[in-house]
């Protein structure tokens, strides 16, 4: 066991005061070969997605709800992926990739905090799809800015409280040892399974997250795609179709990509995958996607397209 410290009285007490992360792998000729890979990914990340909010506050035609909840996403996915990236980055350099109590239980909460946020912003999309398609005379009204900035904090506030539940329950617990983390950060998770205290209140009260900020923005992602499925099977005309598909279809891609590797880690037991796939599959949903996002939005999408014309062709003008 790593560093730890005891606590006088009737019987010697210790308690973790750092963690060791395991890193993405242990050979060090491999982990000096992924910096360059994921550095440039972390930058294309921050790039693209800063680029993208920068983009929509500039272009007024993209001052609309569905783009609003778009720069929430990419503002969501700098933060998740900038709460990771940078300390990973260091420890590949690194023999021993310690963390400290404090750091860990940090970055848990805002790994967290984030990807509940995710989650929330990602119904409140599909919601708004389901408005514009199934009742598009009073999408205007519905939508209206006072509504979605109420859902953007919602969606923050949900992610905070429900992460500050997760992050108290873990870490008040008592650690003992081992304090080894099989993974290149903190996940609270792989926190709770090196309690030395009975993990039940923790775990419960991480079923109960999941199951009502995951879960209930899976539902309701889910039924506004069912509505949505029904306004177009009553379009006549198959164009009408076709462009009321085009724009959910980005959305879906996400939730998909976003849906499929976080349930899959945080729903079955660290056991029933090895440490190789739970690695992989956590490089996937905080690494890959937030920088995938942007870029599913923003190459078949022609209003971003146009606007990147606008805001290059007026920039030149001003140059000259």
């Amino acid at each position: 066991m790593m560093p730890s410290e005891s606590m006088g009285g009737e019987r010697n007490l210790t308690f973790v005061t750092m963690f060791v992360l395991l890193g993405i792998s242990e050979e060090k000729e491999l982990q000096l070969s992924l910096f360059p890979v994921f550095l440039l990914i972390y930058l294309v990340t921050l790039f693209w997605n800063l680029g993208l909010i920068t983009l929509i506050r500039m272009d007024s035609h993209l001052h609309t709800p569905m783009y609003f909840f778009l720069s929430a996403l990419s503002f969501i996915d700098i933060c998740y992926t900038s709460s990771i990236s940078p300390r990973m980055l260091a420890d590949l350099f690194k023999d021993k990739k310690m963390i400290s109590f404090i750091a860990c239980a940090t970055q848990c909460f805002v790994v967290s905090w984030m990807g509940q946020a995710e989650c929330c912003i990602l119904a409140a999309m599909a919601y708004d799809r389901y408005v514009a398609i199934g009742n598009p005379l009073q999408y205007s009204t519905i939508m209206a800015p006072g509504l979605c900035w109420k859902m953007v904090a919602g969606a923050l506030g949900c992610g905070f409280l429900s992460s500050l539940v997760e992050i108290v329950t873990g870490f008040e617990m008592y650690y003992c040892g081992p304090n080894v983390i099989q993974n290149f950060f903190c996940n609270i998770t792989e926190i709770i399974s090196l309690s030395c205290s009975n993990p039940f209140v923790s775990q419960m009260s991480l079923f109960l997250v999941i199951l009502f900020v995951a879960g209930g923005s899976l539902v309701i992602v889910l039924l506004s795609y069912g509505f949505i499925a029904a306004s177009i099977l009553k379009l006549s005309s198959v164009k009408g179709s076709a462009k009321a598909f085009n724009t959910c279809a980005s959305h879906l891609a996400v939730v998909t990509l976003f849906y499929g590797p976080a349930l899959t880690v945080y729903l079955h037991p660290s056991s029933g995958h090895s440490t190789k796939q739970n690695k992989f599959l956590s490089v996937l949903y905080v690494i890959i996607i937030p920088m995938l996002n942007p870029f599913i939005y923003s190459l078949r999408n022609k209003e971003i397209k146009e606007a990147f014309r606008r805001v290059m062709k007026r920039t030149t003008h001003l140059s000259h």
